[in-house]
């Protein structure tokens, strides 16, 4: 028991299961457009969220990473650059407009967790109220318009909308981890709880999930079964948000939560 423990901290701790959260949107995304399985895609989500993602960990924390997570830091460094080098290798099997597209990501990502700001003593995670929506926008990039453009599939009207849900999304099921966050993070982040309150915060969630309902129905390829498992896991995604707390389960957002793009995409598989 003990070691199964261990292996399920090492595989929260190594970003393995937000990698297998964003490759599970990117393939709800093919899988709405109708466009099968891209399997150099999804691999390249899958290892470049877990280079990404450590990397603002190793980086952009420092010092509160290497605390929290000391007693595995040698094996994430080992993931890290395993993943980096199967990122690099599905990465040059994508055509040229998609490395294109994901190198602009790529810049996002890097800035998010290096300092260059005043003086390059502050990163763009440091700005306030910023943190949220540039997660929001590098996992729209790679979620939805990477597998649209590696496929030639063009951007439409309704990929311009599951755009727009997919940020909405993510900036929702931030929400529980900027709850949990309110007791770290510093003031000066001006994050969405500490500018509105908890409570404010959980209500702007569940508006923001009634948008993304909304804006299904303008799809110009409509679907109800489509609509049907959006209203579950808007459902699911909604419950979530309204019982997160400042003193959460340990693993509530990091497993529960960012475990909600696999249930969309488990729904997906079964209903599609």
């Amino acid at each position: 028991m003990n070691l199964l423990k261990k292996l399920f901290a090492f595989y929260i701790y190594s970003s393995v299961h937000v990698a297998l959260a964003a490759m599970s949107l990117a393939w709800v995304t093919l899988l709405e457009l109708g466009l099968g399985v891209d399997k150099v895609v999804l691999c390249f989500v899958f290892f470049a969220t877990i280079s990404g993602y450590n990397f603002v960990k190793i980086y952009g924390l420092g010092k509160f990473y290497k605390e929290r997570f000391s007693n595995w830091l040698q094996w994430i460094h080992i993931c890290s650059l395993f993943s980096f080098i199967m990122m690099c290798y599905y990465g040059l099997h994508l055509k040229l407009q998609s490395i294109l597209v994901m190198g602009v990501f790529a810049v996002l990502t890097f800035f998010y967790a290096i300092p260059f700001l005043r003086g390059k003593t502050r990163n763009l995670r440091q700005v306030e109220g910023l943190k949220v929506f540039i997660i929001a926008l590098v996992w729209m990039g790679v979620c939805v318009f990477l597998p649209v453009i590696n496929e030639d599939y063009g951007v439409t009207q309704d990929v311009l909308l599951m755009g727009i849900q997919r940020f909405t999304f993510v900036l929702v099921m931030m929400l529980p981890f900027e709850i949990r966050d309110l007791k770290y993070d510093p003031l000066n982040l001006e994050t969405i709880p500490q500018k509105i309150g908890v409570k404010k915060t959980k209500v702007l969630g569940q508006l923001l999930l009634a948008f993304i309902l909304v804006l299904e129905c303008f799809k110009t390829q409509f679907s109800f079964s489509r609509m049907g498992v959006l209203g579950a896991v808007v459902f699911v995604t909604g419950m979530m948000v309204w019982l997160s707390r400042i003193e959460q389960q340990k693993y509530y957002a990091s497993f529960w939560v960012e475990a909600l793009p696999i249930f969309w995409l488990l729904l997906g598989l079964i209903v599609f």
